[in-house]
C-alpha cells in the first residue's frame, strides 16, 4: 500500500482526529480504543477576549481550549486531564473562525461575519459555511454539525447510543416510517414493526407540526437516555396503536439477515448492512467467508438505510466483494482545500482486519468471494461511506447495479475536532474514485442501461431499477420488492414491470401536502456517526 509515515489516514463517511476514535471491539480489541497522541503543553489561562478584524486570521491554536466554562478533572473516556483552561466565548468563537478558515474545503465562501454579533457559540459556529447551492438546488453543504464530547464519545468508543432499537426513514414529505427493530430493544418489546408510520410524538402530530413543537418532535428520532416517549403509529393494516417506550444505551447492530441461497440456479448472498462501525467488523468478515465458502455466484448488498461511518470500513468491504481485483487500484483519492494539500493521499482497498484496541491492521487476510457484480439496494438514505463502496467499485470496473432509489450524495468527509466540551464536524475533505471521479454530490441516478453510456465510474448514472421502497415486508424476505426486483434482475437481466402500489403497499396510506408553504420539510436528524465519512489514524506495522 502507497502510504506515508507506515500509518492508514482512514475516513468513516466522516473524519476523526488522534483524540476521538472509533472503537467497539471488532478483531483482537475490547470495547474501549487508546488512541495514541503525542503530549502537546497546556494553553495558558486567559480572560481577555480576543480582538476580531475583518480578513485577518491568526493560528487556531492560539485560541484553542480556552473556554468560556472549562472542565476540570479527568477525562473518564482517555482518562488524561481535560485540556481546557480559563477563557472567554470570543476565544471558543475565535477558535472556531480560525480553524474553519485552516481547514475548511470551501473556506473562501464562508463570509466572515463579526462573532460579536452572534449571542451564542453554537450561532456562530452554524454560519461558518458555504451557502452556496449544487447544480440540483441543493445546499452544498448539507453536513455541518456539532455534538457534545460526551455524546461523541459513548458511541464511537463503547459503540452505544441512546434509543429505542428502531431506525426510522422518511421517503415522503412528513410521512416516517419505521425502516427496521432490533431484537430485544424497548421497541420490539412495544410491538413495533417495520412499516409502521408515525402519527403522533405525544399529541403533537407529524405531519403539521410547526417549529414550536420541534424539540418534542424529536424526541422520538434522538431520545436521551431513560427519556420516556409516547408514540401514535399506523401499523401495516392501517390500525392505530399507541405505545409507549423508555431510551436506553443500546449496542448497535450494523449486520443482519446474512443469507445465501439459490435462485435460478445460481447461490446468492444477501447482508442487509446498516452503518459502518468497528463493530460491524466480525460480522462483516463472517458474512463474507460464508459468501466465500459457499461459492456465490451473485451478491446483494443490502445498504438501502445506510447513511455512512467509517472509512476504512468502506474499503475493507469494497475489498471484500472485489478481492484480488482491487489489488494494488486506490480505494479513493481525497482531495483537501489549497491550505491543506500536503494531506492529499490515496487510500488503497484494505485486505487486512482492524485491530480496534491499538489501531493497527492485523496479520490475517479478509475473505471475498471475488465479484464481478453486486447489486446494491438503495435509497435516499444511502449516503457518504456506502457511496464511496459503490464509486470505488466502478472505479476498478466492478458492474454496480442499484436497485430502488438514487443515494443521498455525500463525497465529503470530515475531521471531528473537539473544543471545550464540544465536538464540531466541517466539511474538509472530497473522495474520489481511481479514476478520478468523486461529483455525486446529487447522489448516484439510477438509470436504464440503454442510456448509461461511456466507461463505467466516470460519472453518477449507475446501471439499475428504480422501485419505491416496500414497508409492507421485512427485511430480508425474497418477496420484499427491492430484493424481489434484484431477483428478477439475476433471473432475466431486466427490472421488473413498472408497479402503482405506491411507497408502502399499505391499504391504507395518508396524503401528503403538496406544498410547504403551511409545514416545513422534516429529515431524520444528522448524526454524524452513522450519516457521515470519519477518518481515523491506523498504524500499518503489525
Amino acid at each position: 500500500m502507497r502510504l506515508s509515515n507506515n500509518t492508514l489516514y482512514l475516513a468513516l463517511g466522516m473524519a476523526l482526529t488522534s483524540t476521538l476514535m472509533t472503537g467497539c471491539g471488532g478483531s483482537g480489541g475490547t470495547n474501549t480504543v487508546n488512541t495514541p497522541t503525542t503530549p502537546t503543553p497546556a494553553p495558558t489561562p486567559d480572560t481577555t477576549a480576543p480582538t476580531w478584524q475583518a480578513g485577518q486570521f491568526s493560528p487556531s491554536s492560539q485560541f484553542a481550549h480556552r473556554c468560556e466554562s472549562p472542565r476540570s478533572g479527568i477525562d473518564p473516556f482517555e482518562n488524561t486531564a481535560y485540556p481546557d483552561v480559563a477563557g472567554t466565548m470570543m476565544h471558543e468563537k475565535m477558535w472556531l473562525r480560525s480553524f474553519s478558515h485552516e481547514t475548511y474545503l470551501w473556506y473562501d465562501e464562508v463570509i466572515d461575519n463579526d462573532p460579536n454579533t452572534f449571542s451564542t457559540v453554537a450561532a456562530y459556529f452554524a454560519q461558518l459555511k458555504t451557502f452556496q447551492k449544487t447544480a440540483s438546488g441543493q445546499d452544498k453543504d448539507q453536513f455541518h454539525f456539532s455534538e457534545s464530547y460526551e455524546d461523541y464519545k459513548k458511541e464511537s468508543q463503547d459503540g452505544v447510543s441512546a434509543s429505542f432499537g428502531l431506525s426510522w426513514t422518511i421517503p415522503q414529505f412528513r410521512m416516517a416510517y419505521v425502516a427496521y427493530v432490533n431484537d430485544n430493544t424497548p421497541a420490539a418489546d412495544a410491538g413495533v414493526q417495520r412499516g409502521d408510520r408515525l402519527l403522533k410524538v405525544g399529541d403533537i402530530d407529524f405531519l403539521t407540526f410547526t417549529n414550536e413543537d420541534r424539540e418534542q418532535i424529536l424526541t422520538a428520532f434522538t431520545p436521551q437516555p431513560n427519556q420516556v416517549v409516547t408514540l401514535t403509529l399506523l401499523d401495516r393494516n392501517g390500525q392505530e396503536k399507541v405505545i409507549t417506550m423508555t431510551a436506553q444505551n443500546l449496542e448497535l447492530v450494523p449486520v443482519k439477515n446474512t443469507q445465501v441461497f439459490e435462485h435460478q440456479g445460481k447461490q446468492v448472498g444477501y447482508m442487509q448492512f446498516n452503518q459502518f462501525v468497528a463493530s460491524a467488523q466480525d460480522d462483516l468478515i463472517d458474512g463474507f467467508a460464508k459468501f466465500n465458502q459457499d461459492n456465490i455466484d451473485e451478491l446483494i448488498l443490502d445498504m438501502r438505510y445506510n447513511g455512512g461511518g467509517i472509512v476504512i470500513q468502506a474499503s475493507q468491504l469494497s475489498y471484500m466483494i472485489a478481492g484480488s481485483q482491487s489489488n494494488g487500484r486506490d480505494f479513493s483519492i481525497k482531495t483537501h482545500n489549497d491550505k491543506q494539500s500536503s494531506k492529499n493521499e490515496p487510500l488503497e482497498f484494505i485486505n487486512q482486519s482492524v485491530n480496534w484496541t491499538t489501531l493497527r491492521l492485523n496479520n490475517d487476510q479478509l475473505p471475498s468471494p471475488q465479484m464481478k457484480r453486486v447489486y446494491v439496494l438503495s435509497t435516499g438514505d444511502t449516503a457518504s461511506a456506502s457511496e464511496s463502496v459503490i464509486n470505488a467499485l466502478r472505479g476498478i470496473d466492478v458492474e454496480v447495479i442499484l436497485i430502488g432509489d438514487d443515494t443521498r450524495g455525500k463525497p465529503f468527509g470530515f475531521v471531528p475536532e473537539q473544543n471545550c466540551g464540544t465536538v464540531y464536524y466541517t466539511i474538509q475533505n472530497k473522495s474520489a474514485n481511481a479514476k478520478g471521479f468523486g461529483d455525486y454530490e446529487d447522489g448516484f441516478i439510477i438509470t436504464p442501461q440503454a442510456s448509461v453510456i461511456g466507461e463505467t465510474g466516470l460519472d453518477a448514472k449507475v446501471p439499475g431499477c428504480r422501485l419505491d421502497d416496500d414497508f409492507s415486508k421485512d427485511l430480508g424476505d425474497k418477496s420484499e420488492r427491492l430484493f424481489a426486483g434484484a431477483l428478477h434482475h439475476i433471473a432475466t437481466g431486466n427490472c421488473p414491470a413498472p408497479e402503482r402500489q405506491g411507497r408502502t403497499s399499505y391499504s391504507q396510506t395518508a396524503t401528503a401536502p403538496d406544498t410547504m408553504n403551511d409545514v416545513a420539510p422534516f429529515t431524520v436528524p444528522f448524526q454524524p456517526l452513522k450519516h457521515g465519512a470519519v477518518y481515523i489514524d491506523i498504524n500499518m506495522d503489525q
